[in-house]
């Protein structure tokens, strides 16, 4: 049964400025392994603007309730290059509020333009 859907939308480089004027947001919008690749390299702004519409996508498809962090949503890359949630704390505890088992994550970003679409299911 579908508990939630989440979508968002965001300009690439409106949010690659926001990380520029504000260094010290990258580390209360992503957690280490959001922000860089696993080879150690820096996460393209694609990447981190698809990352970041996730996150919002996911509060949507939970009801957008406040007091959640950001870096209780954790976007990873799974064995098989998809991307997936790590979810705890603020952002689990509401999941299972809503009896949330399984969330579907899907990201993309073309022509300027990241994306996140989000499916919570019970």
């Amino acid at each position: 049964m579908i508990i939630g859907i989440g979508v968002d939308i965001c300009q690439v480089d409106r949010v690659a400025a926001m990380l520029e004027r504000h260094p010290g947001l990258m580390d209360r919008l992503f957690n280490s392994a959001e922000s860089h690749t696993a080879d150690g390299r820096p996460r393209s702004a694609d990447s981190l603007a698809a990352r970041f519409c996730a996150k919002e996508a996911l509060a949507k498809a939970l009801g957008s309730p406040g007091g959640m962090s950001w870096l209780d949503a954790e976007v990873i890359t799974s064995a098989n290059g998809a991307p997936e949630f790590v979810i705890r704390s603020t952002v689990a505890a509401r999941a299972a509020e809503c009896a949330v088992q399984n969330i579907g994550l899907s990201l993309s970003h073309d022509g300027g333009l990241a994306t996140a679409f989000v499916i919570c299911e019970g």
